[in-house]
């Protein structure tokens, strides 16, 4: 028997499971004519579970995929023609624009997040940005410089987290202008915090010269790490999680170029390491069900990214890109790349410096520099899972919110 206490936990739910306006209309219509004594209350859970988030700030931690400036504020910058195609200058980004952390900005009307390791000009009133390129799960075997992975893996991420919550309400108790760079004191379980890492993990062990299968065998330590960490930041005060998946590692030009010899899928992609990607979302994916049980006050949305980005290389023409797997700003090669040079760099060719420069139409390119995106690949990326419709559950972006705190 339907009581009435049960009936904005049902609607609720699901409502989390429609998008279409029709959807929503036919099942309130239902609910009202078979329950018409709870006619008000049905109602009210509707447009409670309609309603968009209002997020006062973004926290994000992650990789090279979302960062906007902890990279090069430690190590070297990336110069022109990074950043061109927005920013019409290098922009401390690693695309030819933006990222897809910036259109989840944009899209909650907030300014672009400044890196925590930036020391210059930055504003976190609204958010910070902890991700830095070549940034791990896990703490890396081989650190920068003695290797190509960043020192701030998550663990360390999470420990700036935990210290800039501190010390931002003692700047903002003492008031005067640094006091106005800081987020409110309750913007912080009221934020939208977001994740894009894991990436550079796999990347690891592949280069490491591991076989697939130990590769695999590393993923669900991984995935505990992750999860670890999730945790940690929930107790901090964090309510309300955006948790991309990792991408088709096996269609980047990085990848690609390097084991040339693996099979090959239809798209052209290194089939077992796509493979070893999808077991960690599997294993990811899992963790965040998990963590969704264990924490049923929060909302955990776990977005796949990877079947979004794979599109991209198998459909290439369908979604209006072009020759997917080759490099837009790169040298030499099948897939214009090549780790003697990379993008904004110079290479002497028989006497000749050559610059390595943009390619002629970035805006119908998919992969920028042989490891990220093009701005319009991002935002092709964004529109598709900013909808619901690759997310779990598959509520849009902007509702995906811990709704008692707004």
């Amino acid at each position: 028997m339907l009581c009435q206490e049960h009936i904005p936990v049902l609607i609720t739910s699901t409502m989390k499971f429609l998008t279409k306006p029709k959807q929503a209309i036919s099942l309130l219509l239902i609910f009202m004519l078979a329950l018409p004594h709870a006619s008000a209350t049905i109602l009210s859970s509707v447009v409670h579970a309609q309603k968009n988030c209002d997020f006062p700030a973004i926290f994000n931690l992650g990789d090279s995929n979302s960062d906007t400036g902890g990279y090069a504020a430690c190590f070297d910058p990336p110069t022109s023609p990074y950043g061109d195609t927005y920013f019409h200058m290098p922009a401390r980004r690693f695309s030819d624009g933006r990222p897809v952390i910036d259109f989840i900005a944009e899209t909650f009307g907030l300014p672009f997040l400044h890196a925590y390791l930036d020391s210059l000009g930055t504003n976190f009133s609204h958010g910070i940005n902890f991700a830095t390129a070549a940034s791990t799960i896990r703490l890396p075997d081989r650190i920068i410089p003695n290797g190509g992975f960043s020192p701030f893996y998550l663990n360390l991420q999470y420990s700036q987290l935990v210290q800039f919550k501190s010390r931002s309400q003692l700047i903002r108790e003492r008031g005067g202008l640094f006091a106005s760079l800081m987020p409110k004191e309750e913007y912080f379980p009221k934020a939208l915090y977001t994740f894009d890492i894991g990436q550079n993990d796999l990347g690891e062990g592949f280069f490491a010269n591991l076989t697939i299968e130990e590769v695999n065998a590393s993923v669900p330590d991984i995935a505990n790490k992750f999860s670890a960490n999730i945790k940690n930041i929930y107790r901090l005060g964090a309510r309300s999680f955006w948790i991309h998946n990792t991408g088709p590692i096996g269609c980047l030009p990085y990848v690609l170029a390097a084991f040339s010899s693996a099979e090959k899928d239809s798209a052209g992609c290194l089939k077992p390491h796509n493979e070893v990607a999808q077991y960690f979302n599997l294993k990811l994916k899992e963790a965040v069900t998990q963590l969704r049980n264990e924490f049923p006050s929060a909302a955990f949305t776990y977005v796949d990214i990877y079947s979004v980005k794979y599109s991209l290389f198998a459909e290439p023409q369908k979604h209006g890109f072009e020759l997917p797997l080759v490099t837009c700003c790169g040298y030499g090669g099948q897939y214009n790349y090549s780790t003697e040079v990379q993008c904004g760099g110079t290479i002497t060719v028989n006497g000749t410096k050559i610059f390595v420069g943009s390619c002629e139409r970035p805006s119908v390119r998919v992969v920028w520099d042989g490891i990220h995106y093009t701005e319009a690949a991002n935002k092709f990326v964004f529109d598709q899972i900013s909808t619901g419709s690759f997310s779990d559950p598959p509520i849009p972006l902007k509702r995906a919110c811990h709704r008692t705190s707004n």
